[in-house]
């Protein structure tokens, strides 16, 4: 099978570098007009597939506010999941897993094996067990043509305390996860499978992102505060490996289906003029 980071740089040439996120929380429900509850859940997933399903590169529905609903929740994000790979779009579905031996296995199985109903493209995964913890992702991925994004610099103002600690060797912690994933995409062509996360709001951090070879996804534009133009600071010389990452920005235009085509379309001709990405 074709590798996640072949298509994902074929996807990206094709629609542009956007993913855009499908994130039902209950204000958003309610901005839309819809109930919080499947119904409503179901309803805006929908709205959202049918508007950028077939024009988005990357979208990105987050596991947790499927979750929230149970089973009845979870079948709507494997419908979700199902509609937006027949529409074209590759699906990194949120989820920020990490843990070891078999229950890490089982967690690839979930979302890796094209056997499950949950199978997609790419997942987050969270490294603080140990990137090697991560092995049996990294494995699967490779086995059938996925994509893992491993949280690096994040966004939220916790982080810090973590990811810029610093390890023995005098690298940060961040750096460390960075340069291992750089080795794991070090043959890859033209990209590689194994990207980080990496937020558009952390500014310039100081950490060497040139020899990843994989994607950088680019969260916290928008909603969160950062803007397309802040890639530039944040990202150096790194920016032809980014994928910027939009969630409220372009959903609070819903639920119109051409509004959201509208605003994804707003955001992606400021995503090509700050990393310099042809029209």
């Amino acid at each position: 099978m074709e590798s996640f980071g072949s298509r994902l740089h074929e996807a990206v040439a094709r629609r542009g570098p956007l993913c855009v996120g499908i994130d039902p929380h209950p204000g958003l429900l309610t901005r839309w007009g819809l109930s919080d509850d499947v119904a409503g859940l179901e309803r805006f997933s929908g709205t959202v597939v049918e508007a950028l399903g077939d024009r988005v590169a990357v979208v990105k529905p987050q596991s947790a506010f499927f979750e929230r609903f149970g089973s009845r929740g979870l079948a709507v994000l494997e419908s979700t999941i199902r509609q937006l790979r027949n529409a074209g779009a590759l699906v990194l579905l949120d989820v920020k897993r990490g843990d070891i031996g078999s229950t890490v296995a089982a967690y690839a199985s979930a979302y890796l094996d094209p056997s499950s109903p949950l199978y997609v493209d790419a997942v987050t995964v969270s490294p603080y067990l140990g990137v090697g913890s991560l092995a049996p992702m990294f494995e699967l991925a490779a086995a059938h043509g996925g994509g893992v994004f491993v949280l690096a610099l994040t966004s939220n103002p916790e982080g810090a305390a973590v990811q810029r600690a610093r390890t023995p060797d005098g690298r940060t912690v961040a750096q460390a996860v960075i340069d291992q994933i750089a080795q794991l995409n070090r043959d890859a062509e033209p990209l590689g499978s194994y990207g980080l996360v990496v937020g558009a709001t952390v500014g310039d951090t100081g950490h060497d992102l040139s020899a990843v070879r994989g994607p950088l996804l680019a969260p916290g534009l928008g909603a969160q505060g950062a803007t397309a133009a802040d890639l530039r600071t944040v990202f150096g010389s790194s920016l032809p490996w980014v994928l910027p990452s939009y969630s409220r920005e372009v959903l609070h235009a819903g639920p119109d289906a051409a509004a959201l085509r509208a605003a994804a379309d707003r955001v992606l001709t400021d995503c090509r003029a700050a990393l310099g990405a042809p029209d």
